[in-house]
């Protein structure tokens, strides 16, 4: 504004205030301090005038108002006293006339209503009527300065537009007018009263670029955007507009507020009216206005539902007509473009921006959703992408998938072919030390046999089942030729009608068409554990793919998981993991014998067993073909029976035994003789009278939990069975059951001849033996094995010939999943798994065991080494393991001879004598030890530490 307009105008103002104060000092010399009580100032009427051309005069009301509330220490004001009354208590009291006053711009600065009189007689009317007094947690509004644009072209003063007001706020009366109440919410809330009434001309509350983040955008907002409200008179006529709608002056009530509102003393009914009239009309105008503020909000939902159909209608119009970016050129976003945008460029708050689509994909996309958008979006991190975000979630979904699919399809040949090229012909090579694959990932061996078979002679009813070899996964050494043929029950399909007996294992052992000198010659001889009936810590990867919540621990669950692919996973094991090369080399480790453990399920299975059915038997057979070509003879291990023996995962089924205990028991136990008939009627045949020379019952019957009577009644109908069934001459082996050795002494002696007692033999199961000194154990075994295996091999000491079918190199538990699947160790003891053959919370290192022993303060306990690779093994610690292991096979040897468990393993070297010989912590020949307890001395093993 110019200059020379300032400063004429600070003369108006000074002058202006000069003879209000004048004004007010001649009334206050007039009337004494309670009369000021009723100049509280009630604005019911005034705001209504003031809502139009009033400014001038409000700045003086509100400052007189302001000036008698400090004077009224009441907080409830008292009604003015009429003329009349107050001549009746003060004689000499006479109405005192306001002194005649310079009109100045054709305004008279004391008067308050709208004719415009100015005449020095006029009289000051007072309200009379009771005013609501001001909430005590209600301050006043603040005093504010601001710059305004005159409210009206018809303003005389019109030199003044733009002139900055000082204004007090007045109470609030029944009938505030729409503006004076924004105005005075703005005051409450610490906002300013913005010059642009842009974003106040709509009935609905917040800023412009706040409804805008909400989608609250109108025709007015929109033209904001785009550049302004445009003239004065525009503005004009959109402020009469809001005011005849939200004051229409033609209503009633508008009548009733004139009426009531003005000042002439002609018209000053107001004074007649009692308390009583006046609340009743307070009470009809706040119903006007929650009328009128119910129909605003009817009206905001209408508007808000007419937005957003426009909205839409928009975007259909904008997909249609958007154009993408041509293929090759570079799409810059935002750089490079002008934005114009009020609220933009003022606050500087780009993330709130809504933008159209910006020469890409999308329309009117979200700043802090398109970070980095291809199409208009990014500022400073653009880095492209923003038309992923613009996509609907199911086209999102659909396009992810889509995706996901193409990646699988390239990526599973890919991953075959690699597999196939890494293992190369590890199946015939007997290496299957890696966890199982998908059978569809890879496919069966080349299966020659095939070749000379002729489909023509296979019937409809053979076609995909057990006797249709196209369904086999491996036909290597089998005869396909097709037939029926059963001995026991059992199909003899896959034999060869011709067999060879005079391999010979080595030179220490006989072949096999001659007999083997039990008793004279001891069994050296391994397990093939893991392979017919599965294990958790042999073959982990069976497992370790299931969270803890699949429950998957054993054969029985991880059956019922797989099906019904549960065939193909488990057959391509039986194939694999134990083959032609395993007994040879098995043969070159100077071996003689092979334990195979073997389940009920592949004979038959019931009910609802999810056990794989009888295709294990041909590789059962097929096995002891091998074992013949190599001179190897072979131990028949029944490894699980109906209703689990011990209720161990081994035995199939983890958890209770049902086995000649519970509600099926007896049933399980008959089942389980009907095993035994049909098998010794298959194995009675003449080609297995020289291989086949070992005959087990059960493994490892839990004698400790089931009643041994029972068990031992079993053992003598099984024997009985086995021996009527024709297979007379090989050796039947039983389990000790967990038993004292020396309680079979009396047991058993009478039923037949040809016995032998069972027993496994580890330190690393039982915690007063796990936890000793690496010396003292191969002590207690050179000493307190020695003594227990001679006396229990010896009639008169003990149950008479015993032979070890289990043990192993391993001085730990810590391998995976050997205590149970998620079960930890005895060593570290963590055992606190309710599935845990024994809860066990103290490490049984001998750094940290016995607890109170001064000498269990050392390292805490660590299973590194015991799970490490081989490789890695110390050179005493290395001296350590072969030394205990032969140790082992020495004490054994007391007996009839041993079998180490196991021959493979995926991962756990000291549970596998394959490993155990490939890595040189066991004799390259079973035959040849290099340590005996009885002649060499232990000697020192150098830095071994005990933690491990």
């Amino acid at each position: 504004m110019p200059h020379h307009s300032r400063e004429r105008e600070r003369g108006e103002y000074r002058s202006r205030d000069r003879d209000r104060r004048q004004y007010h000092y001649e009334q206050a010399n007039t009337h004494d301090r309670h009369e000021y009580t009723s100049h509280t100032y009630d604005d019911y009427g005034n705001d209504i005038l003031d809502s139009d051309d009033g400014d001038d005069d409000a700045v003086f009301n509100d400052r007189r108002r302001s000036r008698h509330s400090r004077r009224n220490s009441s907080s409830h004001p008292q009604a003015r006293p009429s003329p009349a009354r107050r001549t009746q208590l003060n004689p000499s009291h006479r109405p005192q006339q306001p002194q005649q006053r310079t009109r100045r711009q054709g305004r008279s600065y004391d008067s308050d209503d709208d004719d415009g009189d100015d005449s020095e007689s006029a009289v000051i009317v007072v309200d009379s009527r009771p005013n609501v007094s001001r909430p005590a947690h209600v301050r006043p509004s603040p005093v504010r300065v601001e710059r305004r644009r005159s409210r009206s072209r018809t303003v005389e003063n019109t030199h003044n537009t733009g002139i900055r007001d000082s204004r007090y706020k007045s109470k609030e009366s029944p009938a505030t007018s729409p503006i004076k109440k924004r105005d005075r919410e703005r005051d409450r809330e610490g906002r300013r009263r913005r010059d642009s009434m842009a974003d106040e001309e709509s009935p609905r509350k917040g800023r412009l670029r706040d409804r805008r983040r909400k989608g609250l955008n109108d025709d007015d907002e929109e033209h904001d955007v785009r550049g302004g409200f445009g003239t004065d008179r525009e503005r004009d006529k959109r402020r009469r507009k809001e005011k005849e709608k939200y004051l229409p002056r033609e209503s009633g009530a508008w009548n009733k507020q004139s009426k009531h509102a003005s000042t002439d003393s002609a018209n000053s009914a107001t004074q007649l009216l009692s308390v009583d009239a006046l609340a009743k009309l307070n009470a009809v105008q706040m119903k006007a206005e929650a009328v009128e503020k119910a129909k605003a909000a009817k009206d905001e939902k209408a508007l808000l539902e007419k937005e957003r159909k426009r909205r839409k209608r928009e975007e259909a119009r904008e997909k249609e007509r958007r154009i993408p970016v041509q293929k090759g050129a570079k799409n810059k976003g935002w750089a490079g473009r002008r934005l114009v945008s009020g609220a933009f460029l003022e606050e500087g708050r780009s993330p709130e921006l809504k933008t159209r689509g910006g020469g890409g994909w999308g329309v009117w996309k979200d700043e802090k959703g398109r970070k980095g958008a291809s199409g208009g979006g990014g500022g400073d991190d653009d880095k492209g992408g923003g038309w992923f975000a613009s996509w609907s979630k199911k086209k999102k979904l659909y396009v992810t998938a889509g995706v996901l699919a193409l990646l699988l399809i390239i990526i599973i040949p890919v991953a075959a072919v690699l597999s196939k090229n890494k293992k190369g012909d590890q199946g015939a090579s007997g290496d299957s030390g890696d966890g199982p694959s998908d059978p569809a990932s890879q496919g069966p061996p080349p299966r020659t046999e095939l070749g000379n078979f002729d489909p023509n002679t296979l019937p409809e009813s053979a076609k995909k089942t057990y006797f249709d070899p196209r369904t086999w996964y491996d036909t290597a050494d089998m005869n396909v030729t097709y037939t029926d043929e059963t001995v026991g029950g059992l199909p003899i399909m896959g034999l060869n009608s011709t067999w060879d007996d005079s391999a010979q294992a080595n030179k220490n052992v006989p072949p096999l068409n001659k007999k083997f000198p039990y008793g004279k010659q001891p069994i050296r001889g391994v397990n093939v554990g893991g392979w017919l009936s599965l294990e958790p810590f042999i073959t982990p990867s069976f497992f370790s793919s299931y969270n803890f919540r699949d429950n998957v621990v054993d054969e029985y669950t991880l059956s019922k998981k797989l099906a019904p692919n549960a065939a193909q996973y488990i057959e391509k094991h039986y194939a694999t993991f134990i083959n032609e090369q395993s007994f040879r080399e098995i043969r070159d480790a100077g071996l003689d014998h092979v334990r195979i453990p073997y389940s009920y399920w592949l004979v038959k299975t019931y009910d609802d067993d999810p056990y794989v059915e009888r295709i294990g038997w041909r590789y059962l057979l097929r096995a002891i073909e091998y074992c013949r070509k190599y001179g190897l003879r072979v131990n028949l291990d029944l490894h699980g029976v109906q209703g689990s023996q011990n209720g161990w995962n081994h035995s199939g089924r983890q958890g209770s035994i049902g086995w000649l205990e519970g509600d099926d028991g007896t049933k399980n136990g008959d089942r389980s003789l009907e095993t035994h008939k049909q098998l010794a009627t298959f194995f009675a045949q003449e080609r297995y009278k020289n291989v086949v020379t070992i005959y087990g019952l059960a493994n490892e019957p839990m004698m400790l939990k089931l009643d041994i009577e029972a068990v031992i009644n079993w053992n003598t109908k099984a024997i009985s069975i086995i021996r009527e069934s024709g297979l007379k001459d090989a050796k039947i082996a039983f389990g000790d059951g967990f038993l004292n050795l020396e309680k079979w002494k009396t047991i058993m002696q009478d039923v037949d001849d040809n016995l032998l007692l069972d027993t496994h033999q580890y330190t690393v199961f039982n915690t007063g033996q796990v936890g000793l000194p690496h010396r003292k154990k191969l002590d207690f075994v050179c000493e307190a094995w020695v003594n227990l295996i001679t006396k229990s091999n010896t009639k008169g000491t003990g149950w008479g010939p015993t032979i070890c079918g289990e043990w192993s190199q391993a001085d730990t538990d810590c391998a995976k999943y050997l205590n149970n699947v998620n079960v930890g160790s005895r060593w570290l003891g963590t055992m606190d798994n309710p599935q845990a053959k024994d809860q066990v919370l103290q490490a049984h290192c001998p750094t940290q065991w016995p607890q109170g022993d001064p000498a269990a303060n050392g390292p805490p306990c660590s299973c590194d080494q015991a799970n490490a690779d081989p490789s890695h093994y110390s050179d005493s610690y290395k001296k350590y393991l072969q030394m205990y292991a032969e140790a082992q096979m020495y004490a054994f040897e007391k007996g009839y001879g041993w079998f180490y468990w196991t021959w493979q393993t995926e991962s756990a070297a000291q549970w596998s004598y394959k490993k155990g010989l490939d890595a040189g912590i066991l004799p390259k020949k079973a035959y040849e030890p290099e340590f005996k307890c009885e002649n060499d001395k232990l000697g020192s093993f150098g830095d071994l530490e005990e933690y491990y």
